[in-house]
């Protein structure tokens, strides 16, 4: 599954109106919430949600312990259809990092589109499009060769976001 130019795909539906799907992505109070893989709290977020506009996050998975960081640079906006930006890893003050795994083979940037799809009344889906950005062949590579990691990563995140769904639409 490392083929040249290959997306990484996930869709999953919720049992939610499509502004409020949309509003956890783009409000930082609700992306602190569910953001990240299980088991990590966002800390400092910061979220300028505009084309041009960053959101900037820590991931601590035990309390006092080590922050990773990350950001999303945003390209385009079309509430509440669709969010594109590029993802990567961070310092604390914002500057691009490599990832802190994977040997420095693990892209640098990340294409990133979420869609939000209507389906009902009270019910949308959210579907991701991943794919590197700018990368050589190497890390085209590395990012192929780990689809099975990035679906339970990625599934793990919807799962939180799920239940946070859950608390605000009762």
């Amino acid at each position: 599954m490392s083929a040249e130019g290959q997306s990484f795909r996930l869709s999953r539906d919720f049992n939610a109106p499509r502004p409020v799907l949309f509003s956890c992505f783009s409000d930082a109070g609700r992306l602190a919430k569910w953001w990240g893989p299980k088991g990590v709290t966002i800390v400092h977020p910061k979220l300028d949600f505009r084309p041009g506009g960053i959101f900037h996050y820590g991931m601590q998975w035990v309390k006092d312990g080590p922050i990773m960081w990350g950001r999303f640079t945003f390209r385009e906006i079309a509430a509440p259809e669709r969010i594109v930006f590029i993802n990567s890893f961070s310092d604390e003050n914002g500057g691009l990092t490599r990832a802190p795994f994977f040997d420095g083979k693990w892209p640098l940037e990340m294409l990133t589109v979420f869609e939000f799809t209507e389906l009902g009344p009270n019910r949308s889906r959210f579907t991701l499009t991943w794919q590197p950005e700018n990368a050589t062949a190497e890390e085209r590579a590395t990012f192929g060769d780990n689809f099975a990691s990035l679906n339970d990563g990625w599934s793990g995140s919807l799962e939180k976001l799920d239940i946070y769904i859950a608390t605000i639409t009762q």
